[in-house]
């Protein structure tokens, strides 16, 4: 178990790279053309680095670090949601494709947003 968080390490690290590999999935899928493209790109930058960000969290030197190293993972979680939520506004996949990863990058939002606070406490 994480000192910072309700929800072991080894889990979190395999549904974070779980994400990953399901943006890259999805990115493959993109019909071709210039907005798809970009939106691609940016939503597969955030989204890998979710897992790779979380990895680094788990080796922070310190409560502080963690707390630093998280507040990216949150970010880029919420940085997936965005660029899906673009998707399916600019009309290039329907909602119904995205829901279940929307959704998934909500949890690991809540999730990362709940160790924060977490650690802030165990902090003082």
């Amino acid at each position: 178990m994480s000192p910072h968080s309700a929800i072991s390490t080894p889990h979190l690290k395999e549904r974070t790279k779980s994400f990953a590999l399901r943006i890259i999935g999805l990115v493959d899928s993109l019909p071709t053309g210039r907005t798809a493209e970009v939106i691609g790109r940016q939503l597969l930058r955030s989204g890998t680095s979710v897992g790779a960000n979380y990895r680094a969290a788990c080796r922070a030197k310190s409560v502080a670090d963690f707390i630093a190293k998280m507040g990216i993972v949150e970010e880029e979680a919420d940085e997936c949601i965005y660029w899906m939520e673009l998707l399916t506004e600019a009309k290039i996949l329907p909602l119904a494709k995205l829901q279940a990863l929307m959704a998934e990058a909500d949890e690991l939002v809540a999730i990362t947003v709940s160790s924060i606070k977490t650690a802030r406490t165990n902090k003082k």
